[in-house]
């Protein structure tokens, strides 16, 4: 039983690093390809295009970062466990 609950608690603690290296390289590829795409606009026409891939990305960004770090404003802190356990209990679990 103890063992069940370490590698499941690995395995999320798994899943959660890896959601954190992904929020670090988008952050990074955002860092990156926003001001360039901010250039190509500034150079090719005077309509700031740019700003809605920046806004975009942005709140894909955002929300990443959010569901990587575990905030999660709309439900609060420890929801998603609780309505686990709840549905565990239902089942008879």
């Amino acid at each position: 039983m103890e063992n069940n609950r370490k590698e499941a608690g690995y395995l999320k603690a798994k899943e959660q690093v890896k959601a954190i290296r992904e929020f670090y390289i988008s952050s990074i590829l955002y860092c990156i390809v926003i001001p360039i795409l901010i250039w190509i606009n500034y150079q090719t026409t005077s309509f700031p295009w740019a700003v809605f891939p920046a806004l975009g990305w942005g709140f894909g960004l955002v929300v990443t970062g959010m569901a990587a770090y575990g905030i999660n404003p709309l439900w609060g802190k420890g929801w998603e466990q609780r309505k686990i356990q709840e549905l565990m209990n239902k089942e008879g679990f």
